[in-house]
């Protein structure tokens, strides 16, 4: 048992009395300082980094503040667009300056030469062989005021017919034609009467001693330019 004993004692002395570990070797102070340079770098750039997220984070907050997410027919509730205030003063009428009408002047109403008339009758549409027709030459104004119209015997002319025949005219054997100036009223008339001796006339009043026979004529008058419709009348 002693023995057995010493054994264990043995073995224990010989673990005991075995090479002891070394202890670690103290390294240079340039290695020390190799890592003082990594430390202190690495912990620079840490700071660095943890100055740029909380600037980040600072914008972030800024953009929320100043500018509200728009809003979306998905966000339930009413899409509004803000607008600027209406102007009170642009939607009431302001005073607008009533210009009166210009008074316009209605025409100077003037004569119309078309609307003097002229027209051709004989007092009798039948003449007995002794009698003598009287030619009538009438003017009227159909203006609506008052007309200067020329009367004299230079602008009348009576014209007897028959057929193609030329019977007589005032014209042939006029002597002395004069002016007649003269107002018509507005609606009136004027007349001039020429007795007809019955006899023939030719341009120039050259003599001519044939009658005219019995039978149906024409009458024509005019005054200046204006010409009157034909005025029958018999000869027995």
């Amino acid at each position: 048992m002693a023995r057995r004993g010493g054994k264990t004692s043995g073995a224990r002395s010989g673990g005991g009395s075995g090479k002891a570990a070394r202890p670690a070797a103290r390294q240079s102070p340039a290695v020390y300082r190799r890592r003082r340079v990594v430390l202190g770098t690495l912990l620079a750039c840490l700071l660095v980094l943890l100055g740029v997220g909380a600037w980040g984070a600072v914008g972030l907050v800024r953009g929320a503040g100043s500018a509200a997410p728009a809003r979306t027919a998905d966000d339930g509730g009413p899409l509004t667009t803000a607008t600027a205030p209406a102007d009170p003063a642009a939607d009431s009428p302001g005073p607008t300056a009533t210009v009166p009408p210009t008074p316009t002047t209605p025409p100077t109403p003037t004569c119309d030469p078309a609307k003097i008339v002229v027209a051709a009758a004989t007092d009798k549409p039948l003449y007995g062989p002794t009698e003598n027709p009287v030619l009538t030459l009438k003017v009227t104004n159909q203006n609506s005021i008052p007309c200067p119209v020329n009367l004299g015997t230079s602008q009348m002319e009576y014209l007897i017919t028959s057929g193609p025949d030329r019977i007589f005219d005032s014209k042939d054997c006029q002597d002395g034609a004069s002016d007649l100036p003269k107002t018509i009223a507005a609606g009136a008339s004027e007349t001039a009467n020429f007795p007809w001796p019955r006899t023939r006339s030719t341009e120039g009043c050259k003599a001519v001693t044939v009658k005219p026979r019995p039978g149906q004529y024409v009458l024509t008058t005019s005054l200046g330019a204006t010409q009157s419709k034909k005025a029958v009348f018999e000869l027995q």
